[in-house]
């Protein structure tokens, strides 16, 4: 009687997979890519024409003139001549100043109060500073000029109650104007700087620690070198809203302060002399040169920051 043995089954063979052909993810590539890009249409149109025809029409009318007589438009650069002259190039650099000064001081205060914030212990102090900060930030325009005039103005409550007129106080001037332009900027710094400093890793500051430097030094060699591009563009986004702020400015001060904005509304009133109709248009140039200027100085800190913070 024989004993047959039946072999041990040996490991099942893997299915052949075919090889990817070389040309096929290429091919993938080329099928997806009209595709994004038509997703994306709906945002290029709506840029294109939110932003690009204005942007158009405000270069085409600052380079141009117009014949009052015969209607022929004609190419020109008096319109961008005007502008960096006389009274306009005077409201040109006092918006610059003011801007530029009203942004340093609100990045600073706005870091400083956030970090106390993201320090706090306490949870409600958190959301109630953010909140307030986000219901401040966007607070402007003429109601915020008549609270600080019933506040601070000649008659106000608290100029007459600790007598600010006799310390030589006038709200109506460039300092009274650079107190107001603060009471939103300095929240909307808050709200910017409380997640970049959320974003500085406990292990850095305890790395430090451990290596024997001390808060200032962790600060001056990690957190302020990590943090500056987003401090600079705090200070590019409070320098935006601060340039392009009109109604305050035109509700409080009217033209005892040269602001380019109130510049803009005179000529769009029609405040000009004859063949100068375009000098708004040229003046608001002006504007959208100097904002990509420091946008420019901006954008390439941002890129350095971001494999830090990310």
């Amino acid at each position: 009687m024989s004993a047959h043995t039946t072999p041990a089954p040996g490991p099942a063979a893997a299915p052949a997979v075919p090889a990817p052909t070389p040309g096929a993810a290429d091919g993938s590539r080329r099928r997806r890519g009209p595709r994004a890009w038509l997703g994306a249409l709906p945002l290029f149109v709506f840029a294109g024409l939110c932003f690009g025809l204005p942007l158009g029409a405000v270069l085409y009318g600052a380079v141009t003139t117009t014949d009052p007589v015969s209607g022929a438009v004609a190419a020109t650069g008096t319109n961008i001549t005007t502008t960096l002259q006389g009274p306009y190039l005077t409201s040109l650099v006092s918006s610059v100043e003011l801007s530029a000064l009203t942004a340093l001081i609100g990045t600073v205060l706005g870091m400083l109060i956030a970090q106390a914030v993201v320090t706090s212990r306490g949870g409600a102090l958190r959301e109630s500073v953010l909140t307030a900060s986000g219901v401040l930030a966007n607070f402007g325009g003429i109601p915020l000029a008549f609270a600080f005039v019933a506040t601070l103005g000649i008659s106000g409550v608290v100029t007459q109650l600790i007598h600010l007129e006799a310390a030589g106080w006038n709200l109506y001037s460039f300092t009274g104007l650079c107190v107001i332009y603060l009471y939103f900027l300095v929240p909307l710094m808050v709200l910017v700087s409380v997640p970049a400093l959320d974003g500085l890793r406990p292990q850095w500051r305890e790395a430090a620690q451990n290596a024997g430097a001390t808060s200032w030094q962790f600060w001056r060699h990690v957190g302020l070198p990590v943090l500056a591009p987003t401090l600079l563009g705090g200070f590019v986004l409070l320098f935006g809203s601060a340039f392009a702020a009109y109604a305050t400015a035109a509700a409080l001060v009217g033209g005892s302060v040269p602001l380019v904005t109130l510049k803009i509304a005179d000529a769009l009133s029609g405040n000009v002399q004859v063949g100068q109709e375009n000098v708004a248009l040229a003046l608001s140039l002006d504007m959208i040169v100097i904002a990509g200027l420091v946008m420019a100085v901006y954008l390439p800190l941002q890129r350095r920051s971001t494999r830090w913070l990310h």
